[in-house]
């Protein structure tokens, strides 16, 4: 009999790490956190849903990435007035966040009656918090920045919501943080894949020295509903719209009982993962969009996984 396959993300025994019972102002989700190592300390930005189907942006802080408190007010909720107002009447979600130039860039998803936008803040402290720009039109998700430049711009990863070319991974160009332009698909969906309905950039790309680690999420439609899994890709160093690699099989699928049953169900969906020091990757994600979860895994095991065995990346 062939050995059982060994799991690449250990999960951590005491999931779920945060629930609405964790936090001290009426919601009725906590998901899709950004998760970022600020001195010495894990902040995490999650999303929560309030009792009307809106979302807001709390913040949870942690001396050892697993045991988190939650700030005894919301991070981030929709602007009431300025330019930023009229997109993000509906909700702000899925943050995500990028230590660069000094601080730390938050890409969120800003929605309203004309789609979904993303948002770009910036944070020295992460108790003051100032909103840059809204960086795409509608409707594009899942925007993740690179925590370095390339040949002095900024990068990103994004994707927009078409079916031209269903559902895939791009990347994008900056000078400055506010324009954005040569565009240029790196990953699409691969049919009748665990991947083939669609995927979106998850984390701040992580530098190893193999190349930048790209943990995204596959959607894969069956006839009882859609479920979305966590993989991971490998772009090139110098110039990240080479995709080396992308892993054949998904690295988490949803098992246990709060990421099988919830909000939305059969859902993990990872916005934030913070490299360690030991080679280690402590990775997060949402549970059914109800719960955060938590696990590590060996970075060298992931690489491992997109060079051995790969998939074509178009």
């Amino acid at each position: 009999m062939a050995d059982r396959i060994k799991p690449i993300i250990h999960r951590y025994e005491k999931n779920p790490i945060l629930t609405k019972k964790d936090v001290p102002y009426p919601v009725e989700t906590v998901n899709n956190a950004g998760v970022v190592k600020h001195e010495g300390r894990y902040i995490m930005l999650f999303r929560s849903h309030l009792r009307n189907g809106r979302s807001i942006i709390g913040m949870a802080e942690s001396t050892d990435g697993f045991r988190f408190d939650v700030y005894p007010e919301p991070f981030l909720v929709p602007a009431k007035q300025g330019p930023f107002a009229a997109y993000e009447e509906f909700g702000v979600e899925d943050p995500r966040i990028c230590p660069l130039d000094g601080g730390h860039y938050i890409t969120y998803s800003a929605y309203s009656k004309h789609g979904v936008r993303i948002g770009l803040a910036r944070t020295t402290d992460f108790k003051q918090i100032e909103r840059v720009s809204l960086i795409t039109e509608a409707d594009y998700r899942n925007v993740v920045i690179f925590p370095e430049r390339f040949k002095g711009r900024y990068a990103r990863l994004d994707r927009p919501h078409s079916e031209i070319s269903p559902w895939s991974i791009w990347v994008s160009y900056s000078p400055d943080m506010i324009h954005w332009g040569d565009s240029r698909i790196v990953i699409k969906p691969l049919a009748y894949h665990w991947d083939e309905m669609k995927i979106g950039p998850g984390t701040t790309p992580v530098k190893t020295d193999k190349g930048w680690l790209n943990i995204y999420h596959g959607v894969f439609k069956t006839m009882d509903g859609a479920i979305y899994r966590l993989g991971v890709a490998l772009h090139d160093l110098s110039d990240p719209s080479k995709t080396l690699a992308v892993a054949d099989s998904w690295i988490l699928q949803p098992e246990d009982p709060w990421e099988v049953t919830g909000y939305v169900h059969n859902v993990v969906f990872c916005c934030g993962a913070v490299p360690e020091e030991d080679g280690t990757i402590k990775i997060y994600w949402g549970g059914a969009d109800t719960v955060m979860c938590a696990g590590t895994a060996k970075i060298s095991d992931l690489i491992d996984l997109c060079i051995k065995n790969p998939r074509p990346a178009l």
